[in-house]
């Protein structure tokens, strides 16, 4: 994949130049007008040449090269820099990855690194609607927020069947080593997703309450409604990892229950068997003066004795529920 995805120039809300990075600067001179570069993993000379163009923080620029950065808001002057963690979901595996955004007035730069969908469909989309885009670059830093936190929204409803799958065969009896196994998976995959989430809340206060550079009242509503979703992903992430939770505690209570049962007839089973292994020890002794030896009855006796007392306690026991 190129480094450079895309570089536009756009004006009252409609793109209307594809330009070469390099010259990139100077299609500003005319006011009104900003442009929307995206880069993927890109390498120190492209930096280099857009620092040099709009004038972006050394810090920024390092950070943006190494990635490996947590979610966060830093402004430096009259532009920002932000970083925000991406999720992509690659068959059932869960890939993480960052962007990092450049923003001030007259532009708008985006960093890809590692798992992430590209922009193209944030670009069409505001396109699409030359009547926002107009705003400029405080709606395309809304527009790719609110994308990558759709992408969230997807990861944790295609999991939550999963997690409904797991809850049935639980409370069914129906799991096994293989459920418990997809339980730990599920928790760690969403444990993952809640710490690029959960940074997410501050940064949207932050763009939704604090005067910061270049963001204009009519669009600062919006960051509210990327605010709304990062907290609804946050509480239905917390929601699927109690439901897990719950799952394998009744799994494990099943687990012990069926052990005491198991136990229990065991038990009552040992019980009946020492009736007759206690009889069968003191007969056994081989004493060469003891009465009953010489009883007609004396072994009829002994077994009916058996029968009734083993009898008698296996009764019992089922009564109990213990057999």
């Amino acid at each position: 994949m190129t480094m450079i995805v895309a570089c536009a120039g756009y004006e009252a809300g409609r793109r209307i130049a594809d330009l070469d990075l390099a010259d990139s600067h100077a299609f500003l001179s005319t006011p009104g007008r900003f442009v929307w570069i995206g880069l993927h993993e890109p390498d120190e000379a492209i930096l280099a040449t857009l620092q040099q163009q709009f004038g972006l923080h050394p810090l920024a620029v390092e950070d943006a090269f190494k990635a490996h950065q947590r979610p966060k808001i830093d402004v430096f002057g009259a532009s920002m820099f932000m970083v925000m963690r991406t999720a992509q979901l690659v068959g059932d595996n869960i890939e993480i990855g960052e962007t990092h955004i450049f923003a001030g007035e007259g532009y708008v730069i985006t960093v890809r690194h590692g798992a992430s969908s590209s922009y193209e469909v944030v670009r069409a989309r505001c396109e699409a609607e030359p009547e926002l885009l107009v705003n400029g670059e405080d709606f395309v830093l809304y527009a790719i927020m609110d994308f990558i936190v759709d992408n969230y929204v997807d990861i944790v409803e295609a999991m939550e069947p999963q997690v409904e799958e797991i809850d049935e065969q639980v409370r069914t009896s129906c799991a096994g080593r293989a459920t418990i196994d997809r339980i730990a998976i599920l928790r760690r995959d969403l444990m993952r997703v809640r710490r690029v989430t959960a940074p997410l809340l501050d940064i949207c206060n932050r763009l939704q309450r604090f005067e910061l550079p270049f963001i204009d009242d009519p669009v600062r509503p919006y960051y509210g409604d990327v605010r709304d979703h990062v907290i609804r992903v946050n509480e239905n992430i917390d929601i699927l990892r109690d439901t897990l939770k719950t799952s394998f505690e009744t799994f494990l209570l099943l687990g012990s229950n069926r052990q005491n049962e198991v136990m229990r007839q065991l038990a009552g089973w040992a019980a009946i068997l020492a009736v007759p292994t206690a009889v069968a020890g003191i007969y056994g002794m081989n004493f060469e003066h003891m009465p009953e030896l010489q009883l007609l009855w004396g072994y009829p006796a002994v077994l009916l004795f058996i029968a009734v007392v083993c009898g008698a306690l296996y009764l019992r026991f089922r009564r109990m529920g213990w057999l």
